[in-house]
């Protein structure tokens, strides 16, 4: 049936497959992220491929949003915590002694010194260009210029025949 003039237009109908995402699946996935979880385990979780995880991120920005807080405070806690490995760290602690059926609480300081191999990494990571172990070298010739081969190259060219 035709529409008259001034009338409004139908709601269109969706066309596909109906959205399996639920407000719910925000604060979800954020707390998944914060203990490590990623997009592969989120569909998992979600029971839904990864791709579906990528087009709910592109058509629910408070979805992508929930993740992104996750995984920033997720990898700002790692990171924290490998500071203080390569830096070394103490923390209060105490020691429960049984003596004759009494115990006795003891508070001590735990230190813990620093750690080369998380030094290291940090290092690499954050400071990339002194600290990675590849080195870029170039070679240049004299002043500066292009390598010559001559001497090589008549070195292979007259090698003799062995018969």
């Amino acid at each position: 049936m035709a529409r008259k003039k001034g009338e409004a237009a139908p709601e269109a109908r969706a066309v596909g497959r109906p959205s399996a995402f639920l407000d719910r699946y925000c604060d979800e996935a954020r707390k998944l992220c914060l203990l490590g979880a990623t997009d592969s385990d989120l569909a998992d979780f979600f029971d839904v491929s990864e791709q579906t995880i990528n087009s709910w991120k592109a058509t629910h920005p408070e979805f992508l949003e929930s993740i992104k807080k996750g995984k920033i405070l997720a990898d700002a806690t790692v990171a924290d915590r490998l500071y203080k490995r390569a830096t070394g760290y103490e923390h209060d602690a105490v020691k429960i002694f049984n003596a004759e059926g009494s115990p006795l609480i003891v508070p001590y300081t735990e230190r813990y010194a620093p750690d080369t191999t998380a030094a290291i990494f940090w290092l690499k990571n954050r400071q990339r260009d002194k600290w990675r172990d590849k080195h870029d070298h170039e070679h240049t010739g004299a002043d500066g210029g292009p390598l010559e081969f001559t001497e090589i190259r008549r070195v292979v060219v007259d090698v003799p025949k062995k018969d």
